[in-house]
């Protein structure tokens, strides 16, 4: 990630999404269900995914359900436990830029 903190789950919604795995697991568009790849750019209103099949595709963060991936760090014992968080699209809704300040100021103060 191109942030220097560290994801955590609870505050996902304010970093950087650019590289992370994400799966469309709900959306009032049903045939975005399932959809899944490297978002590889993001909008205020959509996110640009990267699939398998080297497609891109522009999915609405407005009425979708995402699933994204935070990868872990390697454990002690050589094995990796990635996190899953599942987020409303409609909390995404925001310039990229505007929700990573954000978080820049949630560790500043608190």
């Amino acid at each position: 990630m191109r942030s220097d903190v560290e994801i955590s789950p609870s505050k996902l919604i304010y970093h950087e999404l650019i590289g992370l795995f994400v799966k469309v697991v709900a959306s009032t568009n049903p045939s975005l269900i399932g959809i899944q790849g490297s978002v590889i750019n993001e909008t205020k209103n959509m996110l640009l995914v990267e699939n398998s099949q080297t497609r891109e595709l522009m999915i609405p963060k407005a009425g979708t359900e995402f699933l994204f991936r935070i990868p872990a760090k390697l454990s002690e014992n050589g094995r990796r436990s990635d996190t899953f968080v599942k987020v409303q699209g409609n909390l995404l809704l925001s310039q990229p830029e505007n929700r990573i300040k954000s978080i820049k100021k949630l560790h500043k103060w608190g």
